[in-house]
């Protein structure tokens, strides 16, 4: 496989093993090829629940015992790790903080980042293990002088490439990545699981935010944040609804504003800006919505960083699309330029460059410049 580290020996391979059918695949595949594979189930909920509510969340005890019952028919050791204290602070904290400031923050890579590919890498380093290895569907490609390269899963249609973006080259040096380099749907992966013994092969995959397990992501944070009515603006600062909290709301939402009057236009209205200073939420048309440029901080590389101005593709969330950019890194802050306006972008999202396939590396968009105004929105 072109994700492994190549060594001529056997790896010693920590699998995290979630509880789902790609993990569990993964896990068997590394173990298949030779490796000694040891799995563990990532305990990352304080009071994990019972069962998991329909087809979300990812940290009760029914995923662990799922994952431990994989682990017995591959044949491998298995341990249960309690890493919620760190959890708790390095994503669920953040993600609140993220959106209590008004940003829009992607907890899938503050996980990637923080817990797998920090705390439990460094634990299996410590342990003396070689590589983690995970069921993401990217690739890891050793070149011929020796340094690594994070690249798109072979199969488009099931990249994570996006949510690990965050790892560098040491991260990058211990990962593995065994579903990434074979063309292969979710249904031929099941299969391969069921033709395994692995009874997660029909198992739902889990989506959303696996720490708000019944979706409800206004909710979680009315709990943490608590409730504080607001208004809901206008782009001419005329009121036209009210809120429970701006935190609620992130750009570019249209579903779920509640606003009694109408546009003149008649057309729908969308979340412009967030201002949790004055608790106010401003919408207006679709067309204001357009971006042309941003600025983004805390920049990652996998990889030497850039040198200069540079022409690469970008992606701006988890599902979304490439879009042309041209990108340079001036006194730590990645200025971006869209060579066709793009809609939706907010603060708090990660954008991630690409050459090709070749995931260049990623940052936090800190603002950015919408068409009609021509200055920045933050």
């Amino acid at each position: 496989m072109t994700d492994i580290p190549q060594r001529t020996r056997p790896l010693r391979v920590l699998a995290a093993m979630s509880g789902g059918v790609d993990s569990a695949v993964a896990a068997a595949r590394a173990a298949e090829a030779g490796h000694d594979v040891t799995g563990v189930h990532l305990a990352l909920s304080a009071n994990p629940q019972s069962f998991r509510t329909g087809a979300r969340g990812c940290c009760t005890i029914e995923d662990s015992r799922d994952a431990r019952r994989a682990a017995d028919v591959i044949g491998i050791p298995f341990y249960v790790w309690d890493l919620a204290d760190r959890f708790r602070e390095d994503v669920v904290e953040d993600f609140v903080a993220e959106y209590e400031a008004g940003r829009t923050p992607n907890p899938c890579l503050r996980c990637n980042e923080k817990i797998k590919f920090a705390a439990l890498l460094d634990k299996a380093l410590a342990l003396g293990f070689d590589a983690v290895c995970t069921g993401h569907y990217a690739q890891v490609i050793l070149r011929e002088d020796g340094t690594r390269e994070l690249h798109r899963a072979s199969d488009m249609a099931k990249d994570q490439s996006y949510v690990l973006g965050v790892l560098d080259d040491r991260q990058l040096a211990h990962a593995m990545f065994p579903l990434g380099d074979t063309v292969t749907t979710k249904e031929e992966i099941r299969a391969e699981a069921e033709r395994r013994g692995l009874a997660v092969a029909k198992k739902p995959d889990s989506h959303d935010i696996c720490f708000i397990a019944d979706g409800d992501t206004q909710g979680f944070l009315a709990n943490r944040l608590g409730r504080a009515e607001g208004d809901i603006v206008d782009e001419s600062g005329a009121k036209v609804g009210t809120h429970e909290g701006a935190y609620g709301f992130t750009i570019g939402q249209r579903k779920g504003l509640r606003i009694g009057t109408p546009a003149p236009d008649g057309k729908p209205r969308y979340v412009l800006d967030i201002s949790p200073v004055d608790n106010t939420v401003t919408v207006g048309p679709a067309a204001a919505l357009d971006v042309t440029a941003l600025s983004a901080v805390k920049p990652r590389w996998c990889g030497a960083a850039p040198t200069g101005p540079g022409t690469y593709t970008a992606q701006l969330r988890a599902h979304g699309g490439e879009t042309e950019v041209s990108a340079e890194l001036v006194d730590g802050t990645l200025e971006v330029t869209f060579t066709e306006p793009v809609r939706g972008v907010a603060p708090g999202q990660a954008i991630v460059l690409y050459d090709g396939t070749r995931v260049v590396g990623s940052a936090t968009i800190a603002s950015t410049v919408r068409a009609r105004e021509a200055t920045p929105a933050v």
